[in-house]
């Protein structure tokens, strides 16, 4: 115990800088659940169809949103760095390339679900009112790819270089905004038509709006990056070698776990309607006991960015492990809360006994989970992403979901058929792996890269060299 208090920051500058940092981005997160939290009891009202197409057309759109969150945090990388080290022009040729690559991405998504939205919700579901729905809330939704690719991709620039309250207080507008768009379109309040689940996208896509005006309107006038919109005809070509090297792993990896993630939905979809829903709600409560996980792998990743491109080797390797050990402790927290608060949660929805059933079994497998995937999340989206080693984490990423959690998933519903408490822990077991090979990877001292100046791998900086926070 001795030898890791050795290791722990005990600069209480840092700690103010995690709290600045991952307390907003903790709250926005918190006001994105509670979006989803209201829209799925609002459409939990009208029956389990609507609710379960809801929740697997979903999932196709969360794989543009991962997309864009890979792109952002990418990117970031790279401009936390260079934000350590004030060279704002490398900062406006990072993002200008993110943003080409994130218009043509949400141009071809937008293609593909106009299109073949029938294609779409077969893929996850063999019911044809839940596909019927699905088909119906994915036409409008369709709409939001542009809006909500660059409004993330820009939210999570902002991060990196400080400003926090800006995106947090789009949330809050944008959360008020959804709730009652909601109440109006999903049951015809106040004279507007009854469009129940597409009264739902109606107002997600309003929603959309409101951020891409707010982040887009503030991040193209503020001036301490000073990015306008001509930037982006700039010329980036001494920019994309290490974007190649450091943003694209990233795009690659959360892409690929994106498709992963997608996968188990397809498995989820097609064991019951009954397992479906319940696993809508889990989702939600696995949402809320994870926004405190992506506060801290924000700060992790920014503050560890930054210290390494003011020249501060040693001194990352220290703050990755100390943010190894606040997740833990968060981990185990989140599975009090998820034990005390589970009857509450799932007595919210107007579901059958069957439901309720697989809901609690889900329920207490989650239990086990949290821990392992808040751990696991803050060494990959904050350690490890922020300090470069991003080749690393595509492998990771890749080679546990795909070769643990999609094949064991499979064999436990469609072969064994275990109780969905089992089938749950196989679907998530890539968590456990990960969290096991990411403390190695921390502890092996391998993970820091310098963009732009080769790499650290093991010669740290003297001891003088460090830098605090203030």
């Amino acid at each position: 115990m001795s030898f890791l208090s050795g290791l722990l920051v005990d600069d209480r500058s840092f700690y103010k800088k995690t709290a600045i940092i991952a307390i907003p981005v903790t709250l926005q997160s918190l006001i994105a659940i509670g979006i989803s939290l209201i829209s799925t009891i609002m459409l939990g009202s009208l029956g389990e169809a609507q609710l379960a197409a809801s929740s697997l057309a979903n999932n196709f759109v969360a794989i543009f949103q991962i997309l864009c969150m890979g792109m952002g945090f990418g990117t970031a990388v790279m401009t936390a760095q260079y934000w350590g080290s004030k060279d704002k022009e490398a900062i406006k040729s990072a993002v200008t390339i993110m943003y080409r690559v994130n218009i043509v991405t949400a141009l071809l998504f937008m293609t593909i679900t106009l299109l073949v939205p029938d294609v779409i919700m077969n893929i996850y579901s063999n019911d044809s009112e839940i596909i019927g729905y699905g088909i119906k809330y994915l036409r409008i939704l369709a709409m939001t790819y542009l809006l909500q690719g660059l409004s993330l991709t820009t939210t999570i620039i902002l991060r990196s270089y400080g400003k926090v309250k800006i995106p947090l207080y789009c949330s809050i507008a944008a959360f008020l905004l959804t709730i009652f768009l909601s109440w109006v379109f999903i049951f015809g309040n106040l004279g507007a038509p009854r469009m129940e689940i597409e009264g739902a996208a109606v107002a997600a896509l309003l929603a959309r709006v409101l951020e891409f005006v707010v982040i887009m309107g503030y991040f193209l006038k503020e001036k301490e990056i000073g990015y306008r919109t001509s930037d982006f005809f700039r010329r980036c070509d001494d920019k994309m070698k290490p974007f190649m090297k450091y943003a694209v792993p990233v795009i690659v990896s959360d892409f690929l776990l994106a498709i992963g993630m997608s996968m188990i939905a397809i498995i989820v979809g097609h064991i019951s309607s009954s397992f479906v829903s319940a696993n809508a709600i889990i989702m939600v409560v696995l949402q809320i006991f994870t926004v405190f996980t992506q506060g801290i792998s924000n700060a992790a990743s920014i503050i560890i960015g930054n210290t390494i491109g003011e020249g501060g080797a040693e001194q990352s390797f220290r703050q990755g492990v100390t943010f190894s050990v606040l997740s833990s402790i968060i981990g185990i927290i989140s599975v009090l809360f998820v034990q005390l608060l589970a009857p509450s949660v799932i007595g919210f929805y107007k579901v059958s006994g069957e439901t309720r059933e697989i809901a609690y079994q889900l329920m207490n497998a989650l239990s086990f989970t949290i821990i392992f995937q808040t751990v696991s999340s803050v060494m990959t989206k904050g350690v490890l992403r922020g300090g470069g080693d991003t080749k690393f984490l595509m492998i990771a990423d890749i080679l546990f979901l795909w070769v643990a959690s999609v094949p064991l998933g499979m064999l436990a519903a469609y072969v064994l058929h275990l109780p969905p408490f089992f089938i749950y822990i196989s679907l998530r077991i890539d968590n456990l792996l990960k969290t096991i090979w990411c403390i190695h990877r921390l502890l092996g001292k391998k993970w820091i890269k310098v963009i732009d100046q080769g790499k650290v791998e093991g010669a740290y900086l003297p001891q003088d060299s460090m830098v605090d926070f203030e």
